[in-house]
């Protein structure tokens, strides 16, 4: 069974990396754990994690709710950006 927190983590709503996330894992899976195979990955990760942050931050100054976009809502943004 899977705790709340984790739940919360595959959540697309509520995460917006999930993708990189699992892409990042499977990486590391089939590179026996070698972190060094796999730094595309962490970028990608890393890069999402900053990119979704900063929208978040900017949500809230504009009073916005929800801070984070939905899914639907982020793919929107994502497809506007092109």
């Amino acid at each position: 069974r899977m705790s709340r927190h984790a739940k919360k983590l595959r959540d697309h709503d509520i995460n917006p990396c999930v993708a990189e996330t699992d892409a990042t894992t499977k990486c590391m899976n089939d590179n026996n754990y070698n972190k060094d195979l796999c730094t595309d990955y962490f970028l990608k990760y890393k890069n999402c994690r900053i990119f979704w942050h900063e929208i978040m931050m900017q949500r809230k100054r504009s009073g916005v709710k929800p801070e984070m976009p939905s899914a639907e809502e982020r793919k929107k943004i994502l497809e506007s950006m092109g």
